[in-house]
């Protein structure tokens, strides 16, 4: 017989973002299940990662998107807390053994936001102008766009890169839509880039909950949050980067989508200057996500080539 929890702790990074999908975990947990309305029944724990830790080097340099997940799975695993709530943006393409992401909350906006105090858009910054962003993603789209641009590293939580914007490191960054409508500041946007100019990352505006395989009740406590279309939709964009073995070494992009009962994915993988640029495309039915992410992912493997990154 499996013993009802009065008790849950949810574990998350301590950034501003990371709280703000945090809280929306617990409103949903208590609103699901009464049970947890007790004071302190569903707990936050604060996990300090070292993505978080690292502010100076990119993540590619200091060991990839990982990094922002390692010890709050690592706190899973020991048993300290329940849940592990993640950006689902920033988890590596393969899971610890043990562990599985068992539920994904609705969907925010994938797409990314251009943000300029002086030009309307990214087709308008002047030759030369520096764009400010950590992601290999989007420093290559904007090179494949306008290569007379020059891109730089700009890391930090949303507030850091907004502020070091405003003091003139940069003529504009570009950041995640989702996040700025989650902390209140899409006000700050100047355009939201359509996915035909900026591809999304993989799983992008998604918020993962993981939990250990064997923890049951858990499992049924999370299973009533999960949002269907948004599960099927990541599990295409997922099974592209798996069949990628793809990485934040790697510059791949991917957004699925459901209109009228159809699942359509896009994926992209371009090189590291932006000159190169490959896309595959698939449509089908929900229940064949998995499969067409695969085989999208394969199609843009044979079209790199073995040495396309080393090139």
């Amino acid at each position: 017989m499996t013993t009802q929890r009065t008790r849950i702790r949810l574990g998350t990074r301590g950034s501003p973002l990371a709280l703000i999908q945090t809280r929306e975990v617990h409103d949903r947990l208590i609103a699901a299940h009464p049970e947890l309305a007790a004071p302190g029944a569903v707990e936050t724990v604060v996990i300090r990662t070292t993505g978080d830790r690292v502010q100076d080097r990119t993540l590619a340099e200091i060991g990839g998107k990982g990094l922002f997940t390692k010890e709050i799975e690592e706190a899973l695993l020991a048993g300290t807390i329940d849940v592990a709530v993640h950006s689902m943006k920033d988890v590596p393409t393969f899971l610890p053994d043990g562990l599985e992401i068992d539920c994904l909350l609705p969907r925010e906006d994938p797409r990314d936001a251009f943000i300029c105090p002086n030009a309307p858009s990214l087709a308008a910054l002047p030759a030369g102008a520096l764009v400010g962003t950590a992601s290999l993603r989007r420093q290559t789209q904007i090179l494949n766009r306008r290569p007379d641009l020059k891109v730089a590293p700009l890391r930090g939580n949303v507030d850091t890169r907004l502020r070091k914007l405003e003091a003139g490191e940069c003529a504009a960054t570009v950041l995640a839509l989702a996040g700025l409508r989650r902390l209140g500041r899409a006000d700050v946007v100047t355009a939201v880039l359509e996915p035909e100019e900026m591809l999304p990352a993989v799983a992008q505006g998604a918020i993962g909950l993981e939990c250990r395989t064997d923890d049951r009740e858990t499992r049924r406590l999370l299973g009533a949050l999960n949002d269907g279309p948004t599960s099927v939709c990541i599990a295409a964009e997922r099974a592209l980067l798996a069949a990628l073995d793809g990485s934040c070494r790697t510059p791949i992009a991917a957004l699925a989508t459901l209109n009228a009962g159809a699942l359509s994915l896009r994926g992209l993988v371009i090189s590291l200057d932006g000159r190169q640029c490959h896309w595959s495309a698939r449509q089908g039915a929900p229940a064949d996500a998995a499969r067409m992410g695969t085989e999208a992912g394969e199609e843009l493997k044979r079209l790199i080539g073995p040495d396309f990154f080393e090139a």
